[in-house]
């Protein structure tokens, strides 16, 4: 079987687990957390990085830290994970939903400024697969005008770039995941950078129950207990090790895709730059949405693992009372598919599911 996704641990991971262990650490948060923290912060440029327990806490926590929540209203886009607009509801926001460009199914920038209202506290700009929105820049500098925090959710975006600057260091504060499918995992987890000591200092009050200080007592805000463990931090230590190797092959796995698959009139890819971008998942749009479900029982059934993309979010139950024209992220989450994305893929794995993805859509 060839899996849609799995992760990718091996020995190095094994071993630090053990020596930890023999360490006799307590495996809450502490001093592997910290070290984590650094890589990453030093990896995208940003000067400071909370760890917390998975990326969609880390939307809620930075939501938190602005104070925004009853009364508010949250720009986010129609098409993404939905646990990037689930922490909107989750403080009692309004999450005002935007319709994502054809090209990269990101957020509509011209869209985007035809909503905003003095109630517009935030806007959610997701790099979906991991590719920076066109106009993004623009989004940016409309918000820093118009004093609107922007919270980037970069979860599928570690390891890539708009020009020379990370994703998720443009905004206020960058979101990114590390669950099971991420380019880097710890089974769970997530993170937020920052470039603002005191929204950094309030995001660690807010994970640890509103308290300056673990052991004392004195609480200054309203806190939840949404901290890491060290036990994962050990494995995102040797994951994070990996991750240039990983972004480089992430690169060589679509290229490969592209080069056998660019030809064929039932698929198109979805604009990307590889010099900027690593694909969290090898994505491609299927020409006639109503042979998608049948090429994914096809596939299966030669055991390659296939996924649909995410569906609308104003198709989903808790967001029915919806209401807009939202034609690019329908078409996206109608049309769109993951293929084997995984980096443990071979060339050889890759073109088995090539030449299988060519011969179901012959038949």
């Amino acid at each position: 079987m060839i899996p849609q996704m799995e992760p990718n641990f091996d020995d190095k991971e094994k071993q630090a687990l053990i020596d930890y262990m023999d360490s006799e650490g307590w495996l809450t948060e502490h001093n592997k957390t910290r070290e984590l923290e650094k890589m990453i912060a030093d990896y995208t440029g940003s000067k400071y990085c909370s760890m917390l327990c998975n990326g969609t806490v880390t939307i809620l926590t930075a939501l938190l830290a602005y104070d925004i929540g009853r009364g508010s209203e949250v720009i986010v886009p129609d098409y993404t994970m939905i646990a990037s607009v689930t922490p909107v509801t989750l403080v009692d926001a309004r999450p005002v939903f935007v319709d994502v460009t054809k090209q990269r199914f990101c957020m509509d920038f011209q869209q985007m400024k035809k909503v905003v209202t003095p109630k517009t506290k935030a806007v959610i700009l997701v790099s979906i697969n991991g590719r920076f929105p066109k106009y993004g820049l623009s989004i940016i500098d409309f918000c820093r005008d118009n004093h609107i925090i922007v919270i980037e959710d970069a979860a599928q975006s570690l390891g890539c770039y708009r020009d020379d600057k990370h994703i998720g260091t443009f905004g206020d504060v960058g979101s990114f995941s590390f669950s099971m499918p991420k380019i880097i995992s710890m089974g769970q987890g997530g993170a937020l950078v920052t470039n603002d000591k005191e929204i950094y200092d309030k995001i660690n009050m807010i994970k640890n129950f509103g308290r300056k200080e673990s052991g004392i007592d004195q609480h200054e805000c309203l806190g939840f207990n949404f901290k890491y463990t060290d036990l994962q931090a050990v494995i995102g230590i040797e994951q994070m090790k990996k991750l240039p190797d990983r972004v480089k092959r992430k690169k060589q796995i679509y290229l490969e895709y592209y080069k056998q698959l660019e030809s064929l009139d039932a698929i198109n890819f979805v604009d990307t730059d590889l010099r900027l971008t690593a694909p969290w998942m090898i994505d491609v749009l299927v020409v006639n949405k109503l042979r998608r479900k049948n090429l994914m029982a096809n596939m299966l059934r030669k055991e390659i693992g296939t996924r649909p993309f995410y569906p609308a979010i104003h198709t989903q139950k808790p967001y029915e009372w919806v209401f807009g024209d939202f034609p690019n992220s329908t078409y996206a989450s109608e049309h769109g598919l993951w293929l084997p994305s995984s980096t443990k893929l071979t060339n050889e794995n890759i073109k088995y599911v090539c030449d299988t993805l060519k011969k179901v859509l012959k038949g």
